[in-house]
């Protein structure tokens, strides 16, 4: 039964797995000059990560802003796949085609290109056209706290870092993280890994446990549904966690010391908002750092002692007055993916 004012969302299944809900429609939508969007998910909206916190903050801004929805969910990220499944949101002629993700970049561009009558958005992302635009939650920020509280806390002078696509955004955080670390303490051993897999559990636990073998103690997690790998590892070890995205030091507070938040689901919102209000600006990147700490900001778990908890902060401080620079290039040694 579905409770008055509430919205509702229904699923079907696509031929190759995708999955769309074909409507959300919260009361004030009803009226005819609702807004009509149109979202796309390379991954799992209930992944507990990137994809899920999209999702959410699509859902919560439809919500507010008296809009439609729809999605596809459950794409892999190839290019082509995901060039197809823009295509087939775009010919529907909603108000906005949003991809939720990096990865989405080419595929985007090319399409935006193909529909000059729809708007599109790129979450995470970095093109931009006559009818396409980016919003981008620098979870870069968040990333070289990250690193910097890695540096303070390891006991053996090794930590590591994991994720799973090379995507851009994640090509950034992982350059952040390993320069908060070198930032922090440039006698502190780096391993970093991308496993090419987001949401496999099985390949990230053996990741993990990996890198704890070469002495990693504190491991920064940039993954999806994969993560849980990773967390049983280091719970079996007894070696603590940075997680990313959303607050994995509430919700897994024995593992994890730590949580890079960079809460991609504003980015989306923000696109959502930006159309209601008619301020939807195609041609531009919206970038939302630390200074908007809703957004973007480190948890650190009660175990994490109160002079790293003032360094931390202070290095915060100097990187929204622009004292310290977040650099997102980095070159150096891979861990490799066990076989």
């Amino acid at each position: 039964m579905t409770r008055p004012g509430l919205p509702l969302v229904t699923r079907r299944l696509f031929v190759g797995g995708l999955a769309t809900a074909p409507l959300l429609l919260g009361a004030s939508a009803r009226a005819a000059e609702a807004k009509t969007i149109a979202a796309l998910f390379a991954g799992s909206t209930t992944d507990r990560g990137f994809m899920q916190a999209g999702f959410q903050g699509l859902r919560t801004a439809a919500e507010s802003a008296g809009a439609r929805f729809t999605f596809t969910e459950g794409v892999k990220p190839e290019k082509d796949l995901l060039v197809e499944a823009l295509r087939s949101l775009a010919r529907t002629k909603p108000d906005l085609v949003v991809a939720h993700g990096g990865q989405n970049n080419a595929a985007a561009q090319l399409v935006a290109a193909e529909f000059p009558d729809v708007l599109f958005a790129v979450t995470q992302g970095n093109v931009t056209g006559a009818n396409l635009a980016s919003y981008e939650v620098l979870q870069e920020d968040s990333a070289f706290l990250a690193g910097a509280l890695a540096a303070w806390t390891t006991k053996t002078g090794v930590v590591g870092h994991m994720s799973g696509i090379r995507v851009t955004p994640g090509l950034k955080g992982r350059a952040a993280y390993a320069n908060g670390v070198a930032h922090a303490d440039s006698k502190v051993r780096l391993l970093t890994n991308f496993s090419g897999n987001q949401d496999d559990n099985a390949l990230s636990k053996k990741v993990a446990a990996a890198m704890i073998d070469k002495g990693a103690d504190i491991i920064f997690t940039m993954l999806n549904a994969g993560r849980t790998g990773a967390i049983d590892a280091c719970r079996e070890k007894g070696v603590k966690q940075i997680g990313n995205v959303g607050d994995w030091v509430a919700t897994t507070p024995d593992v994890f010391i730590g949580s890079a938040i960079a809460d991609s689901g504003l980015a989306l919102g923000n696109a959502v908002t930006d159309l209601a209000a008619s301020r939807f600006q195609p041609g531009t990147v919206k970038k939302i750092g630390l200074e908007q700490p809703a957004a973007v900001r480190l948890s650190a778990a009660a175990s994490v002692p109160d002079d790293v908890r003032a360094r931390l902060a202070s290095l915060a401080a100097a990187i929204v007055a622009h004292r310290v620079t977040v650099s997102t290039d980095w070159t150096g040694e891979e861990f490799p993916t066990p076989a």
